[in-house]
């Protein structure tokens, strides 16, 4: 159900990041120099003489804090990017990859060739890093201007009952496909269930079995009527026109016609479940809004604030460009401007644009559940309003494959950003020896820590690997079609049964990298509004209201790791609780590092006057 606030919780994270974007414009303007959130923290408390003596305990937590988004998010990033790849394998090699799982061992050479890749292109320094997202970007928002125009074109152009594309098995068709009961591995038909686990029987206590859609055979093209409708071994099966007595329908060319596959926006469809079997059987889910405004409605403050939590993962990477304060030639001007800048044109404009075409687009033929139960949902939607612009399915393949490479081009910026950003933290603290000494180094002709955004990469790849090993956790599947038992399947996947109860891996490492995000989003906060208290710059409205709304913001965020799972229905507790623990470990390893590391080196954990003198 969280799925009908999308579009709402994306404006919402929006607000979160501005009121966190101008807290970082502010201080870029007093604090120039690399390090970000870290630095701000010792200059903010530095400057003030009751808080001095925090000052290293502070920059230290905002620094430590930061590694579970700078450190986590490229981790996280190399995962979805090896997913989307796994999802395009199948678009290329049909016959060895699979369209319901991505081969676990394609996913890894991926991680391990795109960390490195991106890794190699950071290590080049600022000024080959900003000539490649300068021209990723660019590609970027004109392909997703192309593609949501396109999407809302679809849904204008498709009234209630018109003919219409949809998906099976990964293919495009304007016509209904016939279904049939899957099969376990002993080809016995595997009884459905209900979301609380009993199994489905009808009126008459008979068992109600798991179907899918059919797909045709050698077998089924031993007939002339089918064979005659131009299908091959491995197309949807299409449900054929009869008539009264049951006989098939033909044409003027004496060919089976095919029962069409119609558009509907009806509000009966929009929702399913929530029948009388009660919600633990049968909740409630969204399918597709009915309308516009209900696109852009907030629905439920609770599943906003859900959305909110897991949208924030598309913005963040504004502030990126803060890190390289002694790369950049006028700092206290042009860093701040930039900070605002991306964010108003990415995430203000192009997310925003983007996610209402894609929400406004879906309905009964491509729906929310069809979407979380894909690899790359907007690539699917690529496929379909393509194959509507251009008239065929293979032109609509086509169409996504282009709009695909700007997606994965798109992917590399992000993953650089933020390789850049969290090695030049890293390369702050160095500095400061409150970690390895050798994360303080700087390469002599490029200027950039080089051996911080190695080890980052290297971290990446483990860390994408982690993502992608249950990315289907929480879901429903079939099993894995025999014709994929070969070297890309022999290891990596769970028994189909065993998924809709497993942990969601993509899920947990995105909510400890939010988790870190709103952590030092709001801890930037609070800086700026240490930093410019009584500061001749203070400005009531910048260094007060904005931070302090900011502050809230990423609190409640927060916060709702721990209250979302009792107040919204159908939310796992075990994804957002492993999270937490995972933070929780990180937390206390930084502790024990902080004062272990200040005994060895003999440094003060409080700063005094004379110290800093």
């Amino acid at each position: 159900m969280a799925g009908c606030a999308m579009w709402f919780g994306i404006l919402t994270a929006l607000m979160l990041c501005f009121a966190t974007a101008i807290s970082y414009s502010e201080l870029s303007k007093i604090y120039p120099g690399a390090g970000s959130s870290y630095l701000y923290a010792e200059q903010a408390f530095l400057s003030k003489t009751k808080m001095l003596k925090f000052a290293r305990i502070f920059k230290f937590v905002v620094g430590w804090a930061s590694h579970l988004y700078y450190w986590v998010y490229p981790g996280v990033m190399v995962g979805v990017t090896a997913i989307f790849c796994g999802y395009m394998a199948n678009q290329f090699f049909p016959n060895t990859f699979s369209p319901a799982y991505n081969s676990p061992l394609f996913m890894i050479l991926v991680c391990i060739v795109f960390a490195l890749g991106v890794g190699w292109i950071a290590s080049r320094g600022v000024v080959g890093s900003t000539g490649v997202n300068t021209a990723v970007n660019i590609i970027q928002i004109t392909a997703l201007i192309i593609f949501t125009v396109m999407a809302i074109a679809y849904r204008v152009q498709h009234k209630q009952g018109d003919v219409a594309w949809h998906l099976s098995n990964g293919a495009a068709i304007t016509y209904q496909v016939d279904s049939v009961n899957q099969v376990d591995a002993n080809n016995k038909p595997i009884q459905d269930s209900w979301a609380d686990g009993t199994p489905k029987v009808d009126d008459k206590k008979q068992p109600i079995y798991k179907t899918q859609d059919r797909q045709v055979t050698a077998d089924d093209l031993k007939d002339k009527g089918v064979a005659s409708l131009g299908l091959s071994v491995g197309d949807p099966y299409p449900v054929l026109q009869k008539d009264a007595a049951g006989k098939l329908v033909l044409d003027k060319d004496g060919k089976p016609i095919e029962v069409p596959f119609t558009i509907s926006y009806l509000p009966a469809d929009a929702m399913s479940g929530g029948g009388p079997m009660g919600e633990a059987k049968d909740p409630t889910t969204f399918n597709y809004h009915q309308s516009a405004m209900s696109v852009v409605a907030p629905h439920q403050i609770n599943y906003l604030i859900v959305q909110a939590c897991i949208a924030i993962l598309l913005i963040v990477g504004f502030e990126s460009v803060t890190a390289m304060g002694e790369e950049a030639k006028n700092p206290t001007k042009d860093i701040g401007r930039a900070v605002l800048l991306s964010l108003a044109i990415q995430a203000g404009f192009c997310y925003m644009f983007e996610y209402f075409g894609a929400n406004f687009f879906m309905n009964n033929g491509y729906t929310i559940g069809n979407a979380g139960a894909s690899s790359a949902p907007i690539g699917d939607m690529m496929t379909l309003v393509g194959a509507w612009m251009f008239g065929s399915a293979s032109a609509g393949v086509t169409f996504m494959w282009i709009e695909a490479a700007t997606v994965f081009l798109a992917l590399i910026g992000t993953t650089l950003a933020c390789i850049n950003t969290g090695a030049r933290v890293t390369y702050a603290m160095g500095k400061d020896k409150e970690v390895g000494e050798f994360f303080g180094d700087l390469h002599a002709k490029t200027n950039a820590p080089t051996k911080g955004i190695w080890i980052l990469s290297f971290l990446s790849i483990i860390l994408g690997i982690i993502t992608v090993s249950v990315y289907l956790g929480g879901s429903a599947q079939t099993p894995l079609d025999p014709k994929y038992n070969n070297i890309w399947y022999s290891f990596g996947l769970l028994p189909s049964a065993t998924y809709a109860g497993a942990v969601n891996t993509l899920l947990i490492m995105t909510l400890v990298s939010n988790f870190g995000t709103f952590l030092l989003y709001g801890m930037t906060c609070l800086t700026a509004i240490i930093a410019f208290r009584e500061h001749h710059m203070f400005h009531g409205f910048k260094h007060v209201i904005v931070p302090v709304f900011g502050l809230c913001a990423n609190l409640g965020c927060m916060m709702f790791y721990i209250i979302g799972p009792f107040s919204v229905a159908g939310m796992s507790w075990r994804e957002p609780f492993i999270a937490l623990g995972v933070v929780a470990v990180w937390g206390i390893y930084g502790t024990i590092h902080f004062v272990m590391h200040s005994k060895k080196k003999e440094k003060p954990i409080f700063v005094s006057t004379a110290a800093t003198a």
